[in-house]
This record gives C-alpha cells, structure tokens and sequence, in this order.
C-alpha cells in the first residue's frame, strides 16, 4: 500500500551543518509530507526533480514554531524546527498560514514517537542556543514540549475573535513587516497581525498593544492603519470624480516624477493609477507623460498592479507601491489631490519632512568641512549646538531627491547612525541639519593615523558599522552606497553610518532600478550586471569596507579601472588578504563576497561574528 500525501510545497530549507566546516546556507525545496517520510527535492526548470534529503516521521523527536528575535536571512521569514535523530532542520514557510498548518500535520503525525520533553524555542546560532545560551547542540531544552499545542508560543488568534475584547471605537494598526526589538521598551511585530494603536503623536515611533496585552514602541513604518479596502476616501493619493483627461492634465502641471492619484475607472467598481514620469522614450529622450494601470481584483479579494504583487487591500498597494516600482514605470512618489485636504481631517496628509523644518535664521554656518557629488558639509551651531549642515549643491540634486533623503533620515534613530536634527526646505538652496562628527569620513581618519590604530580599534570601527547595518537591515533599509567614505568617526573615535542619498525602504528585501549610479568597486556582481540592490548587496559592501579599514584608508582595486574590476569579479577573482586582517577576518571579508547573494550573511550575523572575535 502507498504512503498517502498529507502536504506538499515550496518552503526554504536551512542547512543543518552535520560536519562542522559545512558553510550555512539556505536553499529552496520542494517538500513532500507523506504518511511514512518528510521529503524534499530540488525543482529546476526543465529537469526532473532531485531528492535532496528524506526523514523518517519515526525518526523525529520535535516539532515546533522557533521564536527569534534576529533577523531572518531568507525571504520566507517563518522558520519552524524538526529535529530527527540528532539533527535540527530549520525549515522556513512563505506566511504564518503555511507553518502552522506544516507543524500541525507534522505533530500529529509523530505524536506517538518517543518524543523529547523539553525543547529550544530560538535558534542554534554563533555555537550556542539564543534561547538557554547553551553552548551544546544536544544539550536538553529549555522550554517543556507539547506534542499537541505549540510550547509556550502563543500563537495569532483568528482576526475575528482576536479583537472581541476591545472597544470596536479603538484604532487598529496591522504590521507591514515583522520587527524585532532594538530596545527595551520596543515591541515586536509579525507581519499582518493587528495592534491597538495606543498613541500616535510622536512622527516616527508609535505606541501599540498586542493582542497578549504587552504595549512597547515600533517605527511608524512598519504600521498600516486599518481600514476597509474599498473605504480609500480617507487617502490623499484618492480623487473620486476625476476624469482620465483631467488627471493627465493635473498630473502633467505638477510635472515631478512619479506624481501620482488613485481616481475612479469608467468602469463601475474599478479604480486606476495614473502617474506622470519623464522616463526617456524608444528614441532615448526624455519624455513627459501620464501612463495609466487599472487596479485588478482576483478571485480572492486580492488586488495587484503587477501579477507578482499581490496586497489584501488598496491601501497597502499603494504603499507597496510607493516604495517599490515593481513592474510599474516608476515609483509612486508624489501623490497629487484637486481636493481641500483642510477640511477632512482624516485624510492622510502629513509629511514627515515637514515635522522637522527649522528656522534658518536660528542657523549659524561656520567653515566647510566636507564636500560630495551632491552637495556641501559646513561647520555650524543651531540652539547651542555643534551641528554639520549638509547643503544642496545647486543642478546636482533634485529638490525632491533632497526631501528623500532628510525623509529617510527622519525615519531611522539608532545610535550607529549619524542622527538628522532637522530640515530647511523653505528656502534656497535646502539643508540638512545633522549630528556632527569631528574627526571626518572613516577613509580620511583612517589614512591620518595610519600606524597608529590598533587591532582592537580597527575591528571595533567594523563592528560600529555592522550595529548600524544591522538595524537598517532589520527595518527593511537598504544603503545602496556603503563605503568608508560615507561613515564619519565621532570625536571619542565611534564609527556611524553615513550618506543616506541612495538609501531606499524596502518591503520585500529587494530593489531593482534601471536609472541608479553605483561604484563599481564598492558594489556586488548582481548590482553590476542587473541594477538589483539588497541587503545582501549591502553585506558585499561592508565586506570591502572591512578591507578599507585593513588596509588604514587604501582605495580597493586602486590601479585598476572599472572594466578591469568587472573582469576579475567575473573570473572569481577577490581582494587580497589585508597585512593587519587575520585568517578569522579575511575569512568574514570573503563571506561577503560570495558570488550568489543568499550564501553570504546577514548584518545581524556579521554583527554576532565580530562581537565573538572582540571578546577577551
């Protein structure tokens, strides 16, 4: 008789490292759940599938949700744990759906097994358990296993009975993302699970409460207030009796790339996107023009502008969208109303940038102490303060590419970033009003006390910069320019990261542009060959930024040129070894530099690597 299949799907699978010089990598899997074996195979296209691993459900001892609060390195973000004979697979669904229903199936298919009594409920990582700290693989648990619940995590209550308790008058928030704590008082989140919104009054972090009752700080940008899916009229970007030609000519007056409106289709019930780019045409010159995308419904209730990009609601469309060009022309930047916003005061129309605005006058430039592609660092003093003013350079950067940048600084506070204090957008030519740094850009510094710093400072500047990275990972940022020159160095020698030009926030770990500049020698092979910026892109990065600081302030492929770089990275060609690194940190540099994105690690990792070296 055959075994009869229970549960099939794609899923990530972790490697489980059997041999301990085996690297950790994630790699998708094609999972068989049947009556007698936990299957998975390689699927490629054109090829018959190939059995990768196969366990015995009399074989398994454990299965459990893990609860972490690091990062998860691949882009499926719910791990569950099996752990057969004396191994642990970590295995990572796509939603919360898909994990539970694996782990159910799975537990009541081995719960007469001789099953463990205790279990670790976080991950093996960095040669210790985060959970118990330790430092044995096969040491007994910490947390009591049930073989027919899920330990001691509690797990999402379906919407309709997760919020019976509360005030119906109460304001609900759902996560856009999950979010782990960077402080005491924060709160985690798991993406699409819903919070009370407690208060809203600072611009950047907001208070919720979960569903266990725990109430804690999270960034605003990771929070989507909710509301009906068909109830838009709350929005900015919405304009309901609008015709096509009178949103082209709205769109056109506006004239800034990525301008944008949501505005009712001639069709009944449907709604289109119409946004003005300048995006050059088939003959390469730019061209002007309004390009129109109908929001499509499917069958579930889902809506997309792009097949791949599939959102519950329109709201989160749009945000998606507005980060994201993702199959559209070009991001939705701008949105673009012929409403009087001062008269409903629910629509959403607050501008972070505008929160920050200061008083020129109460600014007092003193000498330049810096300069770039895009604009001027000047001395200066605002409210007794000792501030950097990074001014605009005039044709260099767009007034909207300015407010980019200060609007992603205004939404990252971290002690391993240089902190923004406020803006000047009123007048000409703009300003930011930064931390100031007194000892300059870390390539400067470093080529100034060459032979002077040692081991120990050169590895804690690396690991300044990895706490820093770590958390713009975890918030789903991505700094697309990463380099020694764009980290500054406090007076008391602390290392923070820099130049948030090129940044961008990402809600699925990945940005493509077609139009971006990038320094070749700086940037990883996806980057080089199809514009397509990550984390992990970042990660290459910090690794040569790990070389820079090495080699005391060198320029990395200083005697070759662009085209020669390209030639060797495609050869499989790295830099060398640095004469101050050790085997440990060449060995880390090299781990950035793998060729395929997913085996290199996360900043939350390298963070977890450094650390471990900076230990007596």
């Amino acid at each position: 008789m055959y075994p009869r299949v229970i549960l099939k799907g794609t899923m990530i699978k972790k490697s489980q490292q059997k041999r301990r010089t085996s690297p950790c990598n994630y790699k998708e899997r094609f999972f068989v759940l049947d009556t007698q074996e936990l299957k998975y195979s390689e699927r490629r296209p054109g090829k018959k599938p190939t059995l990768k691993g196969c366990i015995l459900l009399s074989r398994i001892r454990c299965v459990e949700i893990v609860c972490s609060d690091v990062p998860i390195p691949c882009h499926y973000k719910y791990p569950f744990q099996v752990f057969h004979d004396s191994y642990y697979l970590y295995i990572f669904a796509p939603d919360n759906d898909v994990r539970l229903k694996w782990v159910r199936a799975l537990k009541e298919e081995t719960k007469y097994n001789q099953l463990v009594v205790k279990y670790h409920p976080n991950f093996w990582m960095g040669g210790r358990w985060r959970c118990c700290q330790q430092t044995e693989k096969l040491a007994a648990g910490c947390q009591e296993y049930c073989p027919e619940g899920y330990g001691s995590v509690a797990l999402p209550k379906t919407p309709e009975l997760q919020w019976s308790s509360y005030d119906p008058g109460q304001r609900l928030v759902m996560a856009l993302r999950d979010y782990a704590p960077i402080g005491a008082s924060d709160l985690p989140l798991e993406k699409d699970q819903e919070y009370v919104l407690m208060d809203s009054s600072h611009p950047e972090w907001w208070t919720v409460r979960d569903v266990r009752g725990k109430t804690g700080f999270v960034p605003r940008t990771c929070l989507l207030e909710k509301t009906a899916s068909t109830n838009i009229d709350r929005f900015e970007w919405y304009n309901k009796d609008i015709t096509r030609a009178q949103a082209e000519d709205l769109l056109m007056s506006e004239g800034k790339e990525g301008a944008f409106m949501v505005r009712d289709s001639r069709h009944a019930g449907v709604y289109t996107v119409s946004v003005f780019t300048k995006a050059p045409g088939s003959n390469g010159e730019k061209n002007p023009r309004v390009k129109h995308y109908h929001i499509r419904e499917t069958k579930g209730s889902g809506f997309y502008l792009a097949e791949r990009y599939l959102f519950l609601t329109i709201p989160e469309l749009i945000n998606y969208h507005q980060h994201n060009a993702a199959g559209l022309i070009t991001r939705l930047r701008k949105p673009v109303s012929q409403r009087d916003l001062s008269q409903n005061p629910y629509i959403h129309t607050e501008d972070a940038v505008d929160q920050w605005e200061v008083n020129r006058e109460e600014l007092i430039l003193g000498k330049e102490v810096g300069s770039g592609q895009f604009g001027l660092v000047l001395e200066g003093r605002w409210r007794g303060r000792k501030v950097a003013v990074k001014m605009g350079i005039e044709g260099a950067m767009s007034e909207e590419e300015f407010k980019e940048e200060a609007r992603i600084m205004t939404r990252l506070f971290h002690s391993k970033l240089v902190q923004l204090y406020g803006v000047c957008t009123q007048c000409s030519p703009m300003c930011l009003v930064c931390e100031f740094m007194e000892n300059g850009c870390l390539s400067d510094y470093l080529r100034a006390w060459k032979g002077h710093l040692s081991s120990k400072t050169l590895l804690t500047m690396c690991l300044d910069v990895s706490e820093g990275m770590a958390y713009l990972e975890s918030s789903n940022f991505i700094h697309r320019d990463l380099a020694a020159r764009n980290c500054l160095v406090s007076k008391n020698n602390e290392v923070k990261v820099a130049d948030f030009g090129m940044a961008r926030f990402v809600l699925d770990d990945e940005y493509k542009s077609l139009h971006s500049k990038f320094p070749v020698k700086w940037s990883a092979p996806e980057v080089i060959r199809f514009c397509k910026f990550s984390s992990k892109s970042d990660v290459w990065s910090f690794g040569v930024l790990m070389w820079e600081v090495y080699n005391e302030g060198r320029i990395p492929h200083e005697h070759s040129t662009n085209t020669e770089v390209i030639e060797s990275l495609n050869k499989g060609l790295r830099l060398l070894k640095p004469r101050l690194a050790t085997e440990t940190l060449y060995l880390l540099m090299e781990w950035c530099w793998k060729e395929i994105p997913e085996d290199r690690p996360s900043f939350a990792l390298l963070l977890h690597q450094l650390a471990s070296l900076s230990d007596p």
